[in-house]
């Protein structure tokens, strides 16, 4: 178990090298490889100890000694379901993947994708992350480019440019922040496990890294009003591209803000803690009104993820530990959650090759195995308690309802709006009669999409019913998160701030 993470990592990577040279059964040689990856993420699920401290199964040695770059990965509670979650929508991807595309370039894609975005989320080597972080952009933009439909191509560089040009400027902040330490310590490391033992920085140079750190990590997330390439890029992208689009890369955003912008610079966190909130719950408003407003199933889908994602980064600024538990739960449960629906709006788009609603009605007529899932996944979005939806909004919410009330009942009232907009869509779509002599023939869901669909269907049921294997090392990963974050407060104010939550009783108790 000593290299399980440089495997995760760079299995998927040799696996691609090898589809170079197979011609035949493609999809199932990526079935095998991203099942190989699955067991090994489940193996590492469970040999994850929630007793230890600290990061585990760290690897690192040295690539550029002079200047501190070295090969440095470990997870704790919070990264490990990522890892989770990134190798399993992987999977499922590859099962419910339809074999009219060219599959030999987009397994590729997809494997090195896989491994790409379990580096992510491994990388304790802050050069190591940003170069996963920007890797992370050219599968998927072969994909939406290659593979996708209508104005794919202008979809695809959209979201390149915002998401590169972004993520420059937290370089930036990143260079900036190894080269303080630098004069601090008196050695160069970009070692964010080194980093988190220095002392704090002062809060006005805070202010500046955190906005470089936000440019990069908002326009992923992607926050208001940063979010426009979002909408075009699931809109154009094939369905594979926006289930790992929606199901993953958007939460590295949010793990960036969870990871480096609260535990390295808490008092710019809580000086811009209104700001950023306020973005957020715009978000999450703004994204359940345009949602309702559509026709097309996928843009439903599509803002509904915009509002739900701004739920999660209520979560994060709550600055407590229920509220960032939760938030971190949502990003789990929001990927399960939005890649089974935009599968399942790639079932009906193969099958007529339209997404608007005014082109259905009455499917649960034709098609009831579909609109069963459809209606467990969207109660699920609309955070049906037991289901997973409730769990990590739940908290996200009671988190921030100690900030401020009124904001959080504005965010509960929006989440209520993304209940009807979603009700509206299957009303429309699969109630009333069947008038559409296109739909009158079409076929329930087959082995292949039931495959992909029914795990999800059980992961959110179970979850929702039981999310404690989940939230019991979450929490624990949030906690040490805490500890670090209390070293880097600068300023008396922030540390007065931080006392409305258990964490001083907390350090208190492990002092003695």
């Amino acid at each position: 178990m000593d290299y399980i993470l440089t495997l995760l990592i760079f299995l998927p990577f040799v696996g691609a090298l090898l589809a170079i040279g197979i011609r035949e059964n493609l999809k199932a040689y990526g079935i095998i490889i991203s099942l190989l990856e699955l067991c090994l993420a489940f193996g590492l699920w469970f040999a994850f100890d929630n007793n230890v401290k600290g990061y585990q199964f760290v690897n690192a040695f040295p690539l550029v000694a002079n200047f501190g770059v070295s090969y440095l990965v470990g997870i704790d509670g919070i990264s490990l379901f990522l890892v989770v979650l990134s190798a399993l929508i992987s999977f499922l991807g590859f099962i419910y993947l339809n074999e009219k595309f060219e599959l030999k370039k987009l397994v590729i894609s997809l494997l090195c994708l896989e491994g790409i975005m379990i580096g992510v989320f491994c990388a304790l080597d802050m050069i190591l992350f940003y170069v996963f972080w920007e890797l992370s952009l050219v599968p998927m933009l072969y994909i939406i480019g290659a593979w996708g439909s209508g104005s794919r191509i202008y979809a695809a560089v959209k979201f390149f440019l915002y998401t590169f040009l972004g993520s420059l400027i937290m370089l930036v902040g990143i260079l900036f922040l190894a080269y303080y330490y630098f004069n601090i310590s008196g050695i160069w490391t970009f070692s964010l496990l080194d980093w988190y033992e220095f002392g704090a920085i002062p809060k006005d140079i805070q202010m500046w890294l955190f906005v470089a750190f936000f440019c990069g990590l908002a326009v992923k997330v992607p926050m208001f009003p940063f979010h426009t390439w979002l909408p075009y890029a699931h809109g154009q992208a094939p369905t594979i591209g926006s289930v790992i689009l929606a199901a993953v890369l958007l939460k590295m955003g949010t793990y960036g803000f969870v990871r480096f912008s609260l535990p390295l610079f808490p008092d710019a966190s809580v000086a811009l803690l209104m700001p950023v909130a306020i973005l957020a719950l715009i978000m999450v408003v703004y994204g359940a009104m345009v949602a309702f407003a559509q026709e097309d199933m996928k843009q439903v889908i599509a803002y509904s993820s915009i509002s739900h994602m701004g739920v999660i980064m209520i979560g994060i600024f709550a600055l407590n530990v229920e509220g960032i538990v939760g938030s971190v739960f949502f990003m789990l449960s929001h990927g399960i959650i939005s890649g089974a629906l935009f599968m399942l709006v790639g079932v009906i788009y193969e099958r007529r090759h339209t997404k608007l609603m005014s082109e259905f009605g009455g499917l649960a007529r034709v098609m009831p195995n579909y609109a069963v899932i459809f209606g467990i996944m969207m109660m699920a979005s609309a955070g049906l308690p037991l289901t997973m939806g409730f769990v990590g909004e739940f908290l996200s919410l009671l988190g921030f309802f100690e900030i401020s009330p009124i904001m959080t009942g504005i965010a509960g009232l929006s989440i209520i709006a993304g209940a009807i907009y979603l009700l509206h869509l299957y009303r429309k779509s699969f109630y009333g009669e069947l008038q559409n002599p296109k739909n009158q023939k079409l076929k329930d869901l087959d082995f292949r999409e039931l495959s992909a669909l029914l795990p999800l269907v059980m992961i959110v049921i179970w979850l929702g019913v039981y999310p404690k294997p989940v939230l019991e090392p979450i929490n624990k990963g949030v906690e040490n998160m805490f500890e670090v974050l209390y070293l880097h407060i600068d300023l008396e104010e922030t540390r007065e701030f931080f006392k409305l939550d258990i964490l001083e009783n907390h350090l208190e108790k492990e002092g003695e």
